[in-house]
């Protein structure tokens, strides 16, 4: 038994058309989720265009679905890639049950039923669409799992630019669900709708520019004390203000996909213009969200360096820097992987050292509380600059010790809510 079945990828994701059976045999035989493509959507898009009613019919008499194009998805059709199939321009698939071949799949990169241009217009209009519900969905969950009570973060806003967001929000859920029902974007839903991008890239730019100003005060800090202080702030901040940045895009995306419609209804022939021109302006949007971001974790692992090298000279403040930057780090990562952004795990490694070395830290100071002048020789052992400085500063530190001890001995929990300091 052969099945066929026609792709469609562009740089966001691969769209399968054909034998719902087949299609649902080959994502699952890779373990590739998938959505739904919205196939009558694509033939009310398609109705009136020359050429194509029939080719619509076509593919809505069969399934579609779409696959976010990952390192996994890649892999798993890269690897079919190179197999012949039974004529030119086609690809096999063979999917395996049991070791045993249970069904023979055959990729046409285009079909006849695919080769219209409005018909492939549709089709990546629609692609796009998905890219952008996908996007959304995984914010969501990020939200969700940070727990960001988003909307009191917003409240707790005096300034308007990022306060409005939570009507913004109403306003563009609305017409979504509008859209949903009744198959596309009208005049007076759109008129709804265009006026609320100021306020979102307005929003966003703002909270661009609060972890901005972190990242320069990072740069301008030096002094262990200080930097405690400016890491313990931003770890209840940083959190907030990278809610804000994705709740905003997340709002774009949803502003895109009812653009995309309304441009179909109004303006069909520049539908595959103006699809290009909001896949530029995503990547430019995306890109400077991660520049910024990438450079706030740059400034916080070069904080987290000052707190281990004065892990002997300011053990209490070092140990601050070192768990309030991680856990800023953590933040952040946790931030590029609700966007989707890949690329920290140099940094996450970073982090568990930084973890490690906090823990090894503290217990070098409890050490040296403990055994004096000698405690010094068991903090030499943990390696790196700070250990240099250690061996350097034993005298020093041989002399605070008697001073220090009572001090280090109430751990931060048993102060009576003061500074651990």
């Amino acid at each position: 038994m052969t099945d066929e079945i026609d792709v469609v990828r562009d740089e966001d994701g691969v769209t399968f058309f054909g034998s719902n059976t087949a299609i649902e045999r080959f994502l699952s035989a890779n373990d590739l989720p998938s959505r739904q493509f919205d196939l009558p959507r694509l033939s009310q898009t398609l109705s009136g265009a020359s050429g194509a009613a029939n080719a619509a019919a076509q593919v809505a008499a069969g399934s579609g679905r779409w696959v976010k194009l990952t390192k996994e998805s890649a892999k798993a059709l890269d690897k079919f890639s190179a197999m012949k199939g039974s004529s030119a321009g086609v690809s096999r698939a063979i999917v395996t049950e049991n070791g045993k071949i249970k069904n023979i799949l055959e990729f046409t990169k285009v079909s006849s039923m695919l080769t219209s241009p409005a018909m492939l217009t549709g089709v990546a209009g629609i692609m796009a669409q998905l890219a952008m519900q996908q996007a959304m969905d995984e914010i969501t969950d990020y939200l969700a799992k940070i727990d960001a009570k988003l909307d009191d973060v917003l409240r707790a806003q005096k300034d308007a630019a990022v306060a409005d967001l939570i009507g913004v929000e109403l306003i563009i859920n609305d017409a979504l669900r509008v859209r949903d029902r009744v198959g596309h974007v009208n005049a007076v839903t759109w008129s709804k709708v265009h006026g609320t991008e100021f306020t979102i890239a307005r929003a966003q730019s703002y909270a661009l520019l609060q972890l901005d100003a972190l990242a320069e005060k990072l740069e301008r800090t030096s002094k262990v004390g200080e930097l405690a202080d400016v890491t313990e702030s931003a770890e209840r901040t940083v959190h907030e203000w990278l809610a804000v940045l994705a709740q905003s895009f997340k709002l774009q995306e949803g502003v895109a996909i009812l653009e995309l419609d309304h441009v179909q209804l109004t303006a069909p022939g520049d539908l595959d213009h103006h699809r290009e021109s909001l896949r530029d302006t995503r990547r430019s949007r995306r890109t400077a969200i991660t520049q910024r971001t990438e450079t706030l974790l740059g400034r916080i692992d070069a904080a987290a360096r000052v707190g281990d090298v004065s892990v002997v000279m300011h053990p209490l403040d070092s140990r601050t820097v070192v768990r309030s930057t991680n856990a800023v780090a953590g933040q952040v990562m946790a931030f590029h992987g609700g966007m989707g952004i890949e690329g920290s795990r140099a940094e996450l490694e970073s982090k568990r050292w930084r973890a490690a070395f906090g823990d090894a830290a503290e217990d070098a100071r409890d050490r040296i509380v403990e055994g004096g002048a000698d405690g010094v020789e068991v903090a030499r052992k943990l390696g790196g600059s700070a250990l240099e400085q250690a061996g350097n500063a034993a005298e020093a530190v041989s002399a605070r010790l008697g001073g220090w001890a009572n001090k280090l001995r109430r751990r931060p929990d048993e102060e009576d809510g003061g500074d651990a300091r």
